[in-house]
This record gives C-alpha cells, sequence and structure tokens, in this order.
C-alpha cells in the first residue's frame, strides 16, 4: 500500500508539473507530435512497401518457352528436370519435411492460342486455321520461385535444359524493384531511429530546464531525506505523460488519415497490383507502437536529464 500511495503521488505531482510548466511541457508535446507523425508515416510507407514487396515475389513467374517440335516426352523430361531445381516454389510437403510438389505448371500452346483468339478478333482470323503441328505458338512452363534474389540464377539453370528456348521473367526490372524496395526498408528503419534519438535528445533538454527552474525544491526534498528515487520518478513520470499527450495527434492522423486514403484509393495505389494494408488492424498496431514509443522516448529523455544535469 505504501509503494501505492508514493506511485499516485508520484503521477499527481507529475500531472501538476505539466500544467505548472505549461509552456515548456507545451514544447516537449509539440517536438514528440512533430517526430512521431513523421514516425507514423515512415512506418505506413514501409509496412507498404514490404506488403508490395511480398506480392511482387509472389506474382513474378519465370516462362520457359519450349522449342516448337518439342514431344511430350521430352515435355516430360523437361519438368522432371526443372524440379530439381533448388529455388523452385514448393507447394505441398510430406512428414519428412521433403517437397512433394513443386510450383511448376505446364501450359498447352492450344491453350494460350484460345486465350488469344478470345481477346483480339484479328487473331481469331490469323490464328483459326492453326493446328498443333503448324502453330507457331510455343508451349510453356511457368514457374514460381522460393528466393526472387536468386531468380537470375534460376532462370540460367532453366535455360540449360534440353528443349528450352527462351526464358523470360520480366529480368532487369524485376532486380530493379527489390533493390529499391530493400533500400526505402532499410532506409525507414534509420529515419524511425534517428527521429527517435532526437526527440528523446529534445526532450532531454526541455525537461532540464524544468529541473533547473524547480532546483530549490529539489534541495528541499534532499534535505527533508528524500532518496534519489523519489526525486527521480516525478520527472520520469513527467516524461511519459508528455510522450501520451503527444502521441494523440499522430494516432488520430494515422487511424483517421490512412483509413481515408485506403478508402479513397479503393485500397490500390495507381494500379490493382500496387494494394494497400488493410487499415483494420494494422492502423491499431501502427497506433500502439506510437504511444509505446512516445512515453519511452519520454521517460528516456527525463530520466537522462536527470541523470546528466543534476547529478542524481
Amino acid at each position: 500500500m505504501k509503494a501505492f500511495r508514493i506511485l499516485s503521488r508520484n503521477i499527481r505531482d507529475s500531472f501538476k508539473s505539466v500544467f505548472r510548466n505549461f509552456s515548456l511541457s507545451l514544447a516537449s508535446i509539440s517536438c514528440i507530435t512533430i517526430t512521431l507523425i513523421v514516425v507514423a508515416v515512415t512506418v505506413v510507407l514501409s509496412f507498404n512497401v514490404s506488403n508490395f514487396t511480398k506480392i511482387v515475389e509472389k506474382d513474378v513467374t519465370i516462362v520457359a518457352f519450349l522449342d516448337l517440335d518439342v514431344t511430350e516426352e521430352e515435355i516430360d523430361e523437361i519438368y522432371d528436370n526443372i524440379i530439381t531445381l533448388d529455388n523452385i516454389k514448393c507447394l505441398e510437403m510430406n512428414e519428412n519435411g521433403s517437397c512433394t510438389k513443386k510450383d511448376v505448371t505446364f501450359v498447352d500452346k492450344m491453350d494460350i492460342s484460345k486465350e488469344m483468339m478470345a481477346s483480339s478478333d484479328i487473331l481469331k482470323s490469323i490464328m483459326s486455321d492453326y493446328t498443333r503441328e503448324n502453330s507457331p505458338v510455343q508451349d510453356t512452363y511457368q514457374i514460381k520461385v522460393e528466393d526472387i534474389n536468386l531468380i537470375n540464377k534460376t532462370a540460367d539453370e532453366i535455360k540449360k535444359i534440353d528443349n528450352v528456348n527462351i526464358v523470360k521473367y520480366g529480368e532487369g526490372m524485376v532486380e530493379q524493384l527489390v533493390t529499391v524496395f530493400d533500400v526505402i526498408r532499410k532506409g525507414s528503419i534509420f529515419v524511425v531511429i534517428a527521429l527517435v534519438v532526437v526527440t528523446a535528445f529534445l526532450i532531454a533538454n526541455t525537461i532540464k530546464i524544468t529541473i533547473m527552474s524547480r532546483k530549490r525544491e529539489i534541495e528541499i526534498m534532499r534535505l527533508v531525506g528524500a532518496s534519489n528515487i523519489n526525486i527521480k520518478l516525478p520527472f520520469i513520470f513527467e516524461g511519459l505523460i508528455l510522450g501520451m499527450f503527444g502521441s494523440v495527434i499522430p494516432i488520430l492522423v494515422t487511424i483517421y488519415g490512412y483509413s481515408a486514403i485506403y478508402n479513397h484509393f479503393n485500397g490500390q495505389l495507381f494500379t490493382s497490383f500496387i494494394k494497400l494494408i488493410e487499415p483494420t488492424p494494422f492502423v491499431y498496431m501502427t497506433s500502439l507502437g506510437l504511444i509505446l514509443i512516445g512515453m519511452i522516448v519520454g521517460m528516456f529523455g527525463s530520466s537522462r536529464a536527470v541523470k546528466k544535469y543534476l547529478k542524481i
């Protein structure tokens, strides 16, 4: 009970201090608010880029075009050779952890011809007389990979298989997209860390001014036998309160702002290929992260100021 009373008194004193030194508190809250808004934007951008990267990795397909005169036996041999490669995506595994089915799909040239004719009357007129024997369209294998970073190596291995004529997967563009997304993800992490450090430093300076203005009060506390922890706790709770207040606007911006953007663009950006993360529960998880960052940064900044400048 005694510990609870001490804790309650410290929290009460911290709230009083926040409003008693309102101008300094407002400066700290504004600093936290601006920083957390930037952090929120960075986090939203980073997670959506990661989501888009996963979509790209999931949808990128290697297409192997077979020779025109390939036989059914040779088609089966090509399949057997492809599934022995290491980077082919596994669809099913047995109890021993061995892959029993890989993501390799054969597409018959006649099925491709039907799709082409259905898409255009001109193609239908040109291709309607083609048979399997005289069709210029090639049979294909569509192959998904496990690691998109190794897609170029896998494509080169498929090219070496007998009766494989051409291999395509959007080479060049895929590697560039993966590289750009990776840079954005790493840059976002750096920005968030840098902003948190800067905010902690600014809060420490603001709290320091508050501490210096209450130096006499602290000296009296020492004279009456207050321990170091009893002197420090109100300032640490003050930092926590400032962090909580500073996270209110960023949380509202995150919840309502992102939801509005998602609804305005119908969950996609520019094209249906670039899908945004659904707001629920994403915005609430992000908001929880923001308030935790605000509280931790506020407490850390206050603790640092007390320790460094009051030498207690």
